[in-house]
């Protein structure tokens, strides 16, 4: 799994692969992390086939990538610079941006240790009192400091911005859905179906960075607004992990969210788990009180018998694990049984009963768009008898929009 993942975040970046292999360490080396026999021969390989970069899928302290570097006469990358990488390619916004900047001075501060030569150098000072200058480290650092400095403000003001849009989403009586999952799980195809959008989704890892919003109508005209985030990863890079809290927020401010699983995958429980550790990290999910179900995505890629045999296991959900709707995002498969469970999960609110007059058709057109109609009964002299399924946020604003109609609890 993680060699072909491994090659697929090289491939997300244009790279040419040569060559993959995967090198069993009985103990990392602390200068360069391999041993003298295979840093040797990976060098004469580099020099044979004239490689210019190598990818090493593992965190690379900065003296081990030096030296790796100085032996193989080739530019180095370990597994976060690779995904600082490509999220500096593929965010598009401007808080995207600015994230991926302060993830990536983050990891470059990290590297500011005695290991380059010209970092040894200082500066002189001035004055024929002064002391000795600062080094280039030092002075480094201080740059450093003040860029990541800068870049928290403006960060901060971005923030306020996306919270007035999220407050005055929540303002609207509309319940939010978040999208998360494994990068290439299909979250944007599965986004694109469901709310007729044409978000990039490529078979390419973390095609989609940066996060979209999208009303979704579930059944019965219920509305809800559905979010598609960036795909999660095994041992995401901690630096990207924080600087991409903020996007994240709608994960944790989301009334249901959609765990979408590549079922088709061998590595499928793997990537599951890894996508719960980083719900955990950042308190969402089922153990944050928040509705959790699982999307088993791109059935159609399994033989038919699979394919019944995982929809029987799909109904046979054990106490306390996740609902589960086997799909195809591309096929259309399963949707319908996806959205009405989404309803009836949004649809947590008492019902009520509305009876309403002819001159009343503004308030009947507006609980048709916010709520779930249950029943409905024509009255002989034009007055309309709803139940009608609302969450207290939307019953509130019914109520102060429309204080002439008569609202009661409805009979279960």
């Amino acid at each position: 799994m993680r060699l072909d993942e491994a090659i697929g975040l090289a491939q997300a970046l244009d790279l040419e692969i040569k060559g993959a292999d995967l090198v069993p360490l009985r103990a990392p080396t602390p200068a360069t992390l391999f041993g003298k026999g295979k840093v040797a021969e990976i060098g004469e390989r580099c020099a044979e086939a004239e490689i210019d970069v190598v990818v090493v899928d593992d965190a690379l302290t900065p003296i081990q990538q030096r030296n790796l570097e100085r032996a193989w006469k080739v530019k180095v990358i370990d597994r976060t610079g690779l995904i600082l990488e490509i999220f500096g390619r593929r965010a598009r916004t401007r808080e995207g941006r600015l994230q991926v900047e302060l993830a990536r001075l983050a990891y470059e501060r990290s590297r500011l240790v005695k290991t380059w030569t010209h970092l040894e150098r200082q500066r002189g000072g001035l004055g024929a009192m002064s002391g000795p200058g600062e080094t280039q480290i030092e002075t480094d650092r201080r740059l450093l400091t003040a860029r990541v400095a800068k870049l928290k403000l403006e960060l901060a003001e971005v923030r306020r911005t996306r919270r007035l849009q999220r407050d005055a989403r929540r303002r609207a009586p509309h319940p939010t859905i978040a999208l998360v999952g494994y990068t290439n799980a299909g979250k944007s195809t599965l986004f694109n179906r469901l709310t007729t959008s044409k978000v990039e989704a490529r078979d390419m890892l973390f095609a989609t960075l940066d996060p979209t919003v999208r009303a979704l109508r579930l059944p019965d005209g219920r509305p809800a607004m559905l979010s598609d985030t960036v795909g999660f990863i095994s041992d995401l890079p901690h630096e990207l992990v924080e600087a991409f809290r903020a996007t994240l927020e709608a994960v944790n401010e989301a009334d249901v969210i959609v765990h979408v699983r590549d079922i088709a995958s061998p590595d499928t429980e793997a990537q599951a788990e890894d996508v719960r550790k980083v719900l955990a990290e950042l308190e969402a999910g089922a153990d944050a009180g928040q509705i959790l179900i699982e999307a088993w995505n791109k059935i159609d890629l399994l033989p038919a018998e699979d394919q019944g045999v995982l929809k029987a296991r799909a109904k046979r959900v054990k106490t306390g694990e996740p609902s589960a709707f086997p799909i195809s995002a591309v096929s259309g498969a399963g949707m319908d049984e996806l959205l009405q469970g989404l309803a009836e999960r949004i649809d947590s609110g008492e019902p009520i009963e509305a009876m309403l007059t002819a001159k009343d058709g503004e308030a009947m057109a507006w609980l048709y768009r916010h709520g779930r109609i249950l029943t409905r009964a024509d009255e002989d002299d034009g007055a309309v008898r709803l139940s009608v399924r609302l969450d207290g946020q939307a019953l509130g604003r019914f109520e102060r929009l429309f204080p002439d109609a008569l609202v009661k609890a409805a009979a279960e």
